[in-house]
């Protein structure tokens, strides 16, 4: 028996986009336009006739935008939305909002030469909406605009030079497909003084700093898109920039990142498992690792590694993930120590940064 094609539903505002992504959706046997909508007024209508497995859904368009639709969508009957967002400034800052409120994946998209460029991607575009059907998206909980709970107080907090001397502890974090969502929830929840930490994100350059400055001004410590040479301090977490590995190094008694070139790791640039095996290798038992949610196995080998050389070592729950993919194939290998919800993660950060010193 055939298994039933995956439903898809595009709306945005371009008829030429709307044509191009039919087209090379309706190339791949495993997927099926069901509708195409050129405004979320017009998708609704047409949602509650059949409603799709996977929204493809622009974020500027007439009527109302694609974040207040994504999260309206969240709120009533979370969906997997992948996001078509265009490669500038401006169209990175707007996806960031829209992966925070809820969106699972997304798909970049030129200025110019739009149809060459999809046509192009088609195999990625189709594997990108197969992974996406796959998510369990959340039902949003918070109010539009606020930050997982976070107080009025705390969205712009005094904060002081992160301390001079190095931490011992270090915090590495690795995350694909729902891993903004769950990273805020984090990193919100952290005092300002807590140890340093890494984190690989899974995502393309031009994005990750938009991701850590929108994170820096919610969170309590400092966030920040890592350049090469930064040092890891208490009270600040590293990102590492998409399109680019991260590795963790030390010299003498600091710890600092490099951050470089070279070829996809797992299908990934930046990799999980380049920073996790780094990691390993320059703190050893002094390090916490957590695998988060995600699609693939990123990170589960270079978990397995921290594990080995005596670190700490954590794989969210598949209850709070969005994917449990990563998480699961860290745990098939018997990487993972412990088990655990995403709410529970930024105490055991906290906690890592009050063990003594072996």
């Amino acid at each position: 028996m055939t298994a039933a094609r995956i439903k898809v539903m595009i709306v945005d505002d371009s008829a030429v986009v709307r044509e191009v992504l039919s087209a090379v959706i309706g190339a791949d046997p495993t997927l099926r336009v069901i509708a195409t909508a050129p405004d979320p007024i017009v998708a609704r209508q047409k949602m509650q006739v059949d409603w799709p497995d996977v929204i493809v859904l622009d974020v500027e368009m007439p009527k109302m935008d694609g974040i207040t639709f994504l999260r309206q969508l969240m709120a009533e009957r979370p969906t997997p939305v992948v996001i078509c967002s265009t490669l500038t400034e401006k169209g990175a800052k707007t996806t960031m909002a829209a992966l925070s409120a809820g969106a699972v994946s997304f798909v970049t998209k030129p200025t110019l030469g739009l149809r060459d460029f999809l046509q192009g991607q088609a195999a990625e575009f189709s594997r990108i909406i197969r992974d996406a059907a796959r998510a369990r998206p959340k039902r949003t909980v918070v109010a539009a605009g606020s930050a997982s709970g976070a107080s009025a107080a705390d969205m712009h907090p005094p904060r002081h030079e992160a301390m001079a001397q190095t931490t011992e502890q270090v915090v590495a974090l690795g995350t694909s497909t729902g891993g903004t969502q769950a990273l805020e929830a984090v990193l919100t929840a952290l005092p300002r003084v807590c140890p340093g930490i890494v984190i690989v994100q899974h995502m393309p350059e031009k994005f990750t700093a938009q991701f850590a400055d929108r994170l820096n001004g919610l969170c309590r410590l400092e966030v920040r898109e890592a350049v090469d040479r930064d040092r890891v301090l208490p009270g600040r977490a590293l990102i590492a920039p998409g399109g680019r590995h991260m590795r963790l190094v030390r010299n003498g008694a600091i710890y600092q990142v490099e951050v470089f070139d070279g070829p996809p790791v797992n299908r990934h640039r930046p990799s999980v498992d380049v920073l996790f095996r780094s990691v390993a290798k320059v703190a050893g038992a002094n390090a916490l690792g957590v695998i988060m949610t995600g699609m693939g196995d990123d990170g589960a080998r270079g978990l397995l590694e921290m594990h080995d050389k005596g670190a700490r070592t954590l794989a969210q729950d598949e209850d709070s993930c969005v994917v449990f993919g990563m998480p699961k194939e860290a745990i098939k290998l018997g990487a993972a120590q412990r088990i655990v919800p995403l709410s529970a993660i930024a105490a055991e950060i906290v906690s890592a940064g009050r063990l003594e010193r072996r």
